[in-house]
């Protein structure tokens, strides 16, 4: 071998197998702390997410809040009220109001149950003999008043449980005191600083962005505001419909009933014309079983009316959403994060819906017996089609 074979540089080979033998590349471990360091970076994150679970639900749903009272808000701020001023006065209205709706409803609540515990021995007797002379059964009161033992043990024995377990009670009740108390603090602050709290998060985007964070903000003021509009104006027409048949069928309490109706059956989803029409239906069979079929039947009635007549116009220009897509929107949102989803799915879905065919263009769908046929050229036209195909493929094309 030559001397300037001796003193040749290594080749790219040689320099290969000489990583190969010498060990790994020096890339495996810098990819290697790369991955561990963001598995361990998810991680955190999702810990940090977890523990911070219900503090970021109080933040949604005071942000949720604020966006259902920002309209009024800034209805008394165009009138030169100032917007903490302004936002004091709609949460005293609010406060009242809630105030009003509870105590009527615990007025009535303390009084059919007092009816209720006195007319306990004549509806048992009643509904034996109606049990024997339907079904030809020779039950008797005592018979029933030993099954009443028997729960009245089992309730008694839960609700000794439930004292010796006092202090889980307390450190519960304390914790949701704590978190209504946030959520009404955030609350008021978003809608008293709304405007400066939104020019705060667009200052953090490039102007390019800035619109359309503002569009959307815009947006979903406008659709929860509606949102809660649409339901109160329908929550109003039910407590009326109501009131006025309660009231023909002499149904005792008939205002505070038809007010309990009227908002649950709105402000809660799905569920919440279950919960609605239970209460009058049992509070009217207390009195007369024929009356309670009367209100069962006026509640299943309205609902259809509501449905199909006022609910469609009333939400045609706040929430134009498909039934179907709304009761799927409660589910995911009932599926994720429980009541509090359900809650906000309908406004969240109505906003994203909106922001959605702000930008997504649309077209007219043409159906088949619509489409214009393409005309056929003149006789003339197609012969000099046909001479210039043979001109240039040197064949003739078939005839059509």
């Amino acid at each position: 071998m030559s001397a300037d074979e001796e003193q040749s540089p290594p080749t790219e080979t040689a320099a290969v197998s000489a990583d190969v033998n010498g060990g790994p590349p020096p890339w495996l471990l810098r990819a290697f702390l790369l991955a561990a360091a963001t598995v361990a970076g998810l991680m955190f994150g999702f810990w940090i997410l977890q523990k911070l679970q219900g503090f970021l639900l109080v933040l949604l749903v005071s942000l949720f809040l604020a966006f259902a009272i920002e309209p009024a808000v800034n209805w008394l701020a165009a009138r030169g009220v100032r917007r903490g001023l302004a936002t004091g006065l709609v949460f005293l209205i609010l406060t009242v109001v809630t105030v009003a709706f509870v105590w009527t409803l615990g007025a009535l609540l303390i009084d059919q149950v007092t009816t209720l515990v006195k007319n306990v021995p004549d509806n048992v007797d009643q509904v034996i003999d109606w049990v024997n002379r339907t079904i030809e059964t020779n039950l008797s009161s005592d018979d029933l008043r030993k099954y009443l033992g028997e729960w009245s043990s089992t309730i008694d024995r839960y609700l000794v449980g439930l004292a010796g377990n006092a202090w889980g009670v307390g450190t519960a009740a304390i914790g949701a005191i704590f978190q209504v108390l946030g959520v009404l603090l955030f609350t008021y602050y978003f809608a008293a600083d709304g405007p400066r709290f939104r020019n705060a998060v667009s200052s953090l985007l490039p102007p390019s962005r800035q619109r359309h964070v503002l569009r959307a903000w815009d947006i979903a003021v406008e659709k929860t505001g509606g949102y809660i509009y649409s339901r109160a104006l329908l929550a109003l027409c039910s407590t009326i419909a109501h009131y006025i048949a309660l009231r023909i069928l002499d149904v005792p309490s008939a205002f505070a009933l038809a007010l309990w109706v009227g908002v649950v059956s709105q402000f809660i989803p799905t569920v919440g014309t279950y919960l609605a029409g239970a209460l009058p239906v049992l509070v009217a069979l207390v009195h007369s079983p024929s009356t309670a079929l009367w209100v069962l039947g006026f509640i299943v009635v309205y609902q259809q009316f509501e449905n199909y007549v006022l609910q469609p116009r009333i939400t045609a220009t706040t929430l134009d959403m498909h039934p179907a897509v709304a009761f799927g929107a409660v589910i995911a949102g009932a599926a994720i994060l429980g009541p509090t989803g359900a809650l906000l799915a309908i406004p969240v879905t109505a906003t994203v819906q909106a922001f959605a065919s702000a930008y997504i263009r649309r077209y007219e769908v043409e159906a088949d017996g619509d489409v214009e046929k393409p005309e056929r050229p003149p006789k003339k036209q197609r012969k000099w089609a046909r001479q210039l195909t043979i001109h240039r493929t040197g064949r003739d094309r078939p005839r059509e």
